[in-house]
Formats: structure tokens, sequence, C-alpha cells
């Protein structure tokens, strides 16, 4: 779950297996079982020996272990208890996804115009129709006007009209929390919206502040993409060289006005914060008006949003996004909870043909499930990202579900979108990217990552050392350490490390390594690329 752990400072104690093989100071020692029975592999020891580290004390955890291609369980505890999974629910909704919208499902964004042509006026109004695209970018919104320039209008006398009607009105999603209003990781969900860069956080701006030249100096302020739908209330100030740096960006509530404060020294970094908007629908329609405006197309009446496009309006201009297949990988390679949100609701519209909304589309992922062989009445899901506390998961359907996608005809995309461990860049290693350095898991285990305060989970895909493919899920709550990561990564490299016959147990990182390590900080966090309070 892209949602930050709150920090604080933290120790934890580092615990070691007998005989431990040292992999790197900054990821995980591996090492024999002791006392191993010659009949037996030693991994239920192994794995019970990770759950007993202090920083799980107590806590509770559901972890299944089983062969991929057997179902033959390896190792379970607590297999049917329902806890929290965060992002991993984005396992089941990207799953479903696949098979109810399919690899090659498009969002379209369309131009129509209701009204007589005269000429180069269309007198009438011009409706911008989105229908969940969650990667819209300004440079798509500028296309679109571009072709409503070719097509010969100069001039609009009617209105501009934002139509979000694909999706109902609800922004935000079941019990999600009121401090994250601002946070762009629980940005409103409208079938209208922009993303600010690649990232594709839709329903954010990207807000970059850099220090004035001389003390006393206002700070530079830069909106991307740049847009008078946000305001921004400049109180911070420029202080002397080597001064402290306390900008804080945030978006006051019910309104777009964003308040800049705190302090930033000459010469110091520039801060950069992806802030959400309040109404992404306008958010989205004012940007396609500036974009009419540079292309000459200007637009009489005001904008207006919520409104249907009538029946015989004509289309002027469209864009498709990419693929389901490719939009998978920014999504579940980032966690992005907007493109769960907007899948779950896509979902519930071609299910039932209403507006799409969350029941809807958690009904139509649940209909998915039980074809797949997992039992939507063993779990509850509320939201399509995890990003409720209100979704519980035992670990035992998870590995149904990652049993049962094996045998999809879209799997190789789905099993290609989901994090790589130590893999290089986001696209390829995502919130994985840092995680498992130097080990035998490294650019072998694939798995979906889940981060909520007191709550953590990973579940995916790993190779043993003797080629016998297994899925694993690890999910672990009510833990009162800041984060529990290396005990996740400890048992996958345990498996990665291991063979059918005989278990290598790995020692859980500890603090210090991770603060002395080549991988630093980012070796125990979900995100693996750092992004102002991502994670």
């Amino acid at each position: 779950m892209r949602r930050p752990v709150r920090r604080v400072n933290h120790r934890m104690r580092h615990w070691i297996w007998p005989a431990v093989l040292a992999v790197t100071a900054a990821t995980l020692s591996v090492g024999s079982p002791a006392g191993a029975d010659a009949d037996r592999s030693g991994l239920p020891e192994a794995i019970d020996t990770v759950l007993g580290d202090p920083r799980l004390e107590g806590a509770v955890a559901s972890v299944v272990v089983a062969d991929a291609a057997t179902g033959d369980v390896l190792y379970r505890h607590r297999p049917s208890g329902r806890l929290m999974p965060a992002s991993n629910t984005k396992l089941l909704t990207s799953a479903a996804a696949m098979e109810l919208l399919g690899p090659d499902h498009r969002f379209t964004t369309d131009v129509l115009a209701a009204g007589q042509r005269q000429g180069r006026v269309l007198r009438g109004d011009l409706y911008l129709r989105g229908t969940g695209d969650p990667t819209t970018l300004a440079g798509d919104y500028d296309r679109l006007a571009a072709q409503v320039a070719a097509s010969g209008i100069r001039r609009v006398s009617g209105r501009l009209i934002a139509d979000d009607t694909r999706f109902d009105a609800r922004r935000v999603g079941d019990t999600w929390s009121a401090d994250d209003e601002s946070a762009y990781y629980a940005a409103q969900i409208s079938a209208l919206s922009l993303a600010p860069d690649t990232d594709y956080d839709t329903g954010t701006v990207i807000v970059e502040v850099a220090p004035g030249a001389r003390a006393g100096d206002r700070p530079r302020v830069t909106l991307t993409p740049r847009t008078d739908y946000v305001d921004v209330d400049l109180r911070a100030r420029t202080v002397a060289g080597g001064g402290a740096d306390t900008l804080a960006v945030e978006r006051r509530h019910g309104t777009n006005t964003l308040t800049v404060s705190g302090t930033v020294p000459v010469g110091g970094a520039t801060t950069k914060e992806w802030v959400t908007v309040w109404e992404p629908t306008g958010y989205a329609a004012a940007v396609f008006r500036d974009a009419l405006a540079a292309h000459g197309v200007r637009v009489s009446g005001p904008t207006r949003t919520g409104t249907a496009t009538p029946e015989g309006a004509r289309r002027l201009a469209s864009h498709a996004s990419m693929k389901l297949k490719d939009l998978l990988v920014p999504f579940m390679k980032l966690s992005n909870n907007m493109h769960a949100e907007s899948l779950t609701k896509a979902m519930g519209y071609e299910a039932t043909g209403r507006p799409g909304n969350w029941g809807d589309g958690i009904t139509a992922i649940g209909g998915y499930l039980k074809t797949a062989g997992v039992d939507p009445g063993r779990l509850r899901q509320v939201d399509g990202s995890g990003l409720s506390r209100k979704d519980n998961a035992p670990a035992d359907q998870y590995i149904a579900l990652l049993r049962a996608v094996r045998g999809e005809p879209w799997f190789a995309d789905w099993y290609a979108s989901l994090p790589v461990a130590c893999g290089p860049g986001k696209s390829v290693g995502g919130t994985l990217r840092s995680r498992m350095c130097g080990t035998p898991a490294a650019l072998n285990a694939r798995a979906k990552t889940g981060t909520l305060t007191g709550a953590s989970a990973l579940s995916g895909y790993v190779t043993d050392k003797g080629g016998r493919e297994l899925v694993f899920s690890v999910i672990l709550n009510n833990h009162l350490a800041p984060l529990v990561k290396a005990l996740e990564d400890a048992i996958v490299v345990t498996l990665a490390s291991s063979t059918e016959d005989k278990a290598v147990p790995v020692t859980p990182r500890s603090s210090r390594a991770a603060k002395n390590g080549d991988h630093g900080q980012d070796a125990d966090v979900e995100c693996s690329w750092r992004k102002p309070a991502r994670c």
C-alpha cells in the first residue's frame, strides 16, 4: 500500500541462526538449519523462527507457502486468519480486471459537440467525456484540443461541460482516513481526471518549491501542470545558507488552496511534493480549457461538471489510453491506488450498465474470484486498492488466487506486472527494487507488496534452489515496529535458498544492518524509489 508508515526512531534486536553465512551487510544472512532431522527439510522450523522475531511480539501473522504446480502446502501459520492485506488487495482487483475488462481494454476520453456549426463557430456546448482513464496526462488534453482546432472550430458560444457520469459521484473509498486528504496516494476518484507525470498519480498536482537567491526572499513555486485550478498561499521564506529546511505543502480541506509554509536555506534543495486536488473533474476541465485557448479555440460560456453528454452529440476528438495489460505495469509496479479504484468502478459499470461504483465493482470482483477458486465469503473487500482498513483477507485465499491465475490466458502479462526483487528501475523492480538484493531471491521473487501503519504483506512467486516454483503469502498485522519488511524478506529468501530436501534458514536483517548497508533505509520500506512521503 502506498501509504506512509508513521516514522519514528526504532531499535530492533538482532538475532542470529547458528552457522550464519553472511550475504551482504545491507541485506540478509544465510545459514544452515540447526538440528534439522535427516528426513525433514526444516522449512517449518525456519519460518517459525522468523515469525518469532521480537519485532512481531504481540502481533499476528497469516502465512502460507505452497508448491505452485501441485498445490502441496509446505508451510501454514493461521492460514485462514483474516488480516488487513493492505495493497495485496490489488492482486484481487488486477486479476479480476484482466478477466472482466480484458487485457486489451482501453479507456477513452472524447470531445463532443452539441449544437449547430456555423463556419468556425459552434453554437452550443462542448463536452469533455471521460470513462475512467487514470493515466491521462496534460499532453493528452493538449492533443485533444489540437484535434478540436484542426476541425476548424475557433469559438464555442456555449459552455465547456465535463462529463464524468460514467462513474458515480462518490470520490473517496470506505473509511479512507481524513488525514490523508491531500496525500498523493489517496486522491479523489473520478471518471475524468488528470495525472501530472508518468508515475500516473491521477488527481494530483506536482508542487516544486526552490529557495530564493537571498535570505528573506520568497521561495519560487512551480506547478506541474501549470494551472490556475489551484491557488498557492506562499507563507514560506528563504533563510541563510545552512539554516533549517522545514518546508511543508498542504491543501486546505475542501479547497484547492495549497499552503506552502516553513523555511528553506539559500542554496538548499528544491522540495517536490505531489498533492491531491479537490474535485478532479474540474481539474481536468480547467487544463483542457487552457489547452483549447492555447490552440486558438475560445469557449464563451463557463465550465460545468457532472452533466451527461446528450444523445446525438458529434465526436470531434478522441484519446485512447494504453491497453490494460500495459497499464498494469505502472499500476502494480508502483502500487497505484487510484488505478485500482478506477478499475473497480469500471468493472462495476461493465457488469451493470449503471454508473461505476464501489459496490457493483466489488461484486464483480467477487464473481470472478469464485471462478478462480477463491471464496469471497472468506474475505472482506470494500475498495480496489487496500487503502481501507476494513479490507480483510487470509493468506490461504491469496495462495488459491496465485495458483489459479497461472492457467489464465492473460497470466504472462499479469505476472510481468508484479514487482521484482532487486529489479532495476521502477518499471521492473517497482516497490521491491531495493529489497532482497545480493540474495538468491534477487531477480527471482515476484510479489505484490502492501503497507499500512501496523500492517504489512508480501504475496507472490519464487523459485527455490532446486528449480521448484513456490507461491507464498505473508500478512503481518498489529506490529508496533515501524517496519517489518526484513521479516518478509527473510521468509522469501529462505524459500529461494532452499531445496525440497533441505531448508537454508535466513536471518532477518537488523535495523543496524539496514542503516549501514548499501541499500540503507530503502531496503526496509515498500517503495524502492524515493518520493516525498511515499510508503
